[in-house]
């Protein structure tokens, strides 16, 4: 079934197809909005969140609907996931509909007891988010973390992951902006020689708040956003579903609501086929969130691949692609006020 989902998916995006007769591969589900950090970096800091969880029935509406499609469900949002009393039970209910999942962490919660928690369900990739090499740069960017306290959080977690000879994906991410980009090279060092890390991830910062300026021109859109025939597809926890997170980043509307709209509905909704139409025609920048936009777009060969496998495969194999194609610079066309930076990201994997 997930393998027929992908080719007719792979089939609408090649054709250009507007209305698509199958649903995404991927979801970002945001299962709670609650944080404990204030980053300047986020969008909470433009989009302030409430203290809230989603609920049981919206989460569970989601994965019943999307389990005979869906492949991968990335558990995250403008929240700490381990802030969700239900986040272990989550990942669980994903597990039983053969989804597979990711979390991102800040690592302020990621205590021993929660470390071997997590070890304990079918997570298959966790990200641990941490900006920055020095304390200074670090607390700046993390806003009520303590340096020491996450670093060994996440230290015990990856030696954890070692000892328990777990397959869960562990990447270390730092995202490169102006206070820590001179410390790339110690972060890649110091975090390739803890035990248990698969690989170290430089990113670059793709949020209009530390760019302002950043965003597509519209002789950018030589090919359409894999988004809007792919996924993910963005649930906040309310149930609001969006084509992207950067639509809603980017104030853009909910093109449904898990509480009134299917799954189907939504995935071929009046605004979702406008946005495909505009897509295919080349005239995307008509489109304000997609303008102002700062995710790189990816040549077809790179869409039509990710469709070719499981989104498993795809989730495992994503850092080494991004690497490459950033290393040609063919394969992806970053947002034009980021065209003259010398290297927009560097992912470097885990040595040895």
């Amino acid at each position: 079934m997930r393998a027929w989902n992908r080719a007719r998916l792979l089939w609408g995006y090649l054709t250009r197809q507007c209305r698509l007769p199958a649903l995404p591969v991927e979801y970002i589900v945001e299962t709670t909005a609650r944080c404990n950090l204030y980053c300047p970096m986020c969008p909470r800091e433009s989009h302030p969140q409430p203290k809230e969880d989603m609920l049981d029935a919206v989460f569970e509406r989601l994965v019943r609907e999307a389990g005979s499609s869906a492949e991968h469900m990335m558990l995250i949002g403008l929240g700490e996931p381990l802030l969700d009393p239900a986040i272990f039970d989550r990942i669980e209910y994903c597990a039983r509909h053969n989804i597979s999942t990711l979390l991102s962490t800040n690592g302020t919660l990621l205590d021993g007891r929660a470390a071997q928690r997590l070890l304990s369900t079918p997570l298959e990739h966790l990200t641990l988010s941490f900006d920055g090499a020095r304390k200074e740069s670090f607390e700046f960017y993390r806003k009520g973390a303590r340096f020491e306290k996450v670093r060994d959080n996440f230290v015990r977690f990856a030696t954890l992951k070692k000892e328990h000879r777990s397959r869960m994906q562990v990447v270390v991410q730092m995202v490169r902006m102006e206070g820590n980009a001179a410390e790339v090279e110690d972060f890649i060092r110091f975090w390739s020689a803890v035990p248990g890390v698969d690989q170290v991830r430089i990113k670059e910062d793709e949020t209009n708040l530390m760019r302002p300026g950043a965003g597509h021109a519209s002789s950018d859109w030589k090919h359409p956003c894999h988004y809007l025939w792919r996924g993910p597809m963005y649930v906040k926890h309310d149930g609001r579903v969006y084509p992207c997170c950067q639509s809603y980043m980017l104030d853009g509307e909910p093109v449904g609501h898990l509480s009134r709209d299917s799954l189907v509905e939504i995935w071929n909704s009046p605004e979702m086929e406008r946005m495909r139409r505009l897509h295919a025609a080349g005239r995307a920048s008509e489109i304000d969130v997609c303008a102002r936009c700062c995710t790189p777009i990816p040549h077809p060969a790179l869409v039509a691949g990710s469709l070719v496998f499981h989104g498993r495969t795809v989730r495992r194999w994503l850092p080494r692609i991004e690497r490459l194609a950033y290393r040609t610079r063919r394969l992806l066309k970053p947002p034009g006020a980021a065209k003259n930076s010398a290297e927009l990201v560097q992912i470097e994997r885990k040595r040895g």
